[in-house]
C-alpha cells in the first residue's frame, strides 16, 4: 500500500517519477465521493462489460471492477469512481505495460495466469483517508490490486505513468514473498536501516539511499523493501545509474555513504533476481527489458 502524508508544517520530499506530491486542503475535490451503484449484478451488460469478459475474465480469470461499491475502500476513506470514458483507456494501459511484458518473456504467460489477482479495482481519484493521508494504491493478500487516479489518465504524463507502474509492479511483487517467502538472508542485508512503524515518511530519498533502500517507503519493513526494489528495477529507466553504479572519486562522507547504500541495494537486487528464477522461473532482467522498450 502507498500513502502520501501531508500537513501544514511538513512536506514530504519525493521524486516526481516515484510518487506524486500532494498537499491536501480542508475540503475534498469536487468529484462525487463514495457514491455506490446499485447491485452491479442487476445492471445490463454493456459493450465495455463484454470486452472485459472476453479479454480479462476469460483469458486470465481476472475481474475488472470499475463501478464503485462500498467494500472497495475501508470505512473513513474518501474516493471517487472512474469516469466511464476513462475505463477502456485504463484497460489498454495495464494490458500494454503490465500484462503484455509477461507474455513476451519465457515462462511469463504461465506465471502471470498463475499469480494474477482475481480482482482489479479502478478508482477515479486517490483514496482520501480520515487521518489526512492519501493512498495511491493497495493490494489485498494477492486477491486484489486497486488502481487509483484513473480519472487522471494520461500516458504522455511521466509522473502519472510512473505512479501507476510503481503501484502495480510493487503490489504484484508482494505475491512472490507471500507465496514463496523472501530470498534467503534478504532481511540481513540492511537490518539497521528499517524505520519504526509509521516513520518512513520522515526520510528523504538520499537518506534512504544511504541506508541501502531505493525509497523511504522501502524502509518500512522487509516485505515493502522487496516489493519496492522489484518495482523500481522494472519501471525506473535510471535504476542502474541511481542505485547501482558507484560514484567515482568520492572525497566526502556523504558520497561514501551513498556508495555503501548502493552496494546493499545491489546485494538485494541480485538476491531478488536469483529468487525469481529459482521459485517461478522468471527472468526479471528480461521483464525489465520488455517494459523499458515500451517506455522508450
Amino acid at each position: 500500500m502507498y500513502k502520501i502524508y501531508s500537513t501544514q508544517t511538513q512536506k514530504l520530499k519525493l521524486k516526481s517519477w516515484a510518487l506524486l506530491p500532494l498537499f491536501l486542503v480542508a475540503c475534498y475535490p469536487s468529484e462525487d465521493l463514495n457514491v455506490p451503484v446499485k447491485d452491479a449484478d442487476s445492471i445490463p451488460a454493456t459493450e465495455l462489460d463484454i470486452y472485459i469478459q472476453e479479454e480479462f475474465i476469460d483469458k486470465y480469470d481476472m475481474a475488472i471492477r470499475y463501478r464503485y461499491v462500498d467494500n472497495y475502500v475501508n470505512p473513513g476513506e474518501r474516493v471517487a469512481p472512474p469516469d466511464i470514458d476513462n475505463v477502456r483507456p485504463m484497460l489498454d494501459f495495464i494490458e500494454d505495460f503490465w500484462i503484455n511484458p509477461y507474455l513476451e518473456i519465457e515462462n511469463g504467460e504461465a506465471f502471470f495466469k498463475e499469480h494474477v489477482p482475481p480482482e482489479i479495482i479502478f478508482l477515479g481519484g486517490l483514496i482520501y483517508n480520515s487521518d489526512g493521508t492519501v493512498t495511491l494504491g493497495t493490494a489485498d493478500a494477492g486477491a486484489r490490486i486497486t488502481f487509483t487516479n484513473v480519472n487522471g489518465i494520461n500516458p504522455e504524463d511521466e509522473s502519472w505513468v510512473s505512479q501507476q507502474l510503481n503501484v502495480v509492479y510493487h503490489e504484484f511483487a508482494h505475491t512472490i514473498h507471500q507465496r514463496y517467502k523472501l530470498p534467503a538472508s534478504f532481511e540481513t542485508i540492511s537490518p539497521s536501516g528499517y524505520t519504526s512503524s509509521g516513520a518512513w515518511f520522515t526520510l528523504t530519498d538520499e537518506e534512504a539511499l544511504r541506508r541501502g533502500f531505493v525509497s523511504p517507503y522501502a524502509t518500512s519493513n522487509p516485505n515493502e523493501d522487496f516489493a519496492e526494489t522489484v518495482s523500481f528495477f522494472l519501471f525506473d529507466k535510471g535504476f542502474y545509474e541511481n542505485y547501482i553504479t558507484l560514484e567515482e572519486d568520492c572525497t566526502d562522507i556523504d558520497c561514501e555513504e551513498r556508495n555503501e547504500g548502493r552496494k546493499k541495494i545491489n546485494q538485494k537486487l541480485n538476491a531478488i533476481i536469483d529468487h525469481y528464477e529459482k521459485v517461478v522461473a522468471i527472468s526479471l532482467e528480461e521483464l525489465r527489458a520488455a517494459i523499458q522498450s515500451r517506455l522508450g
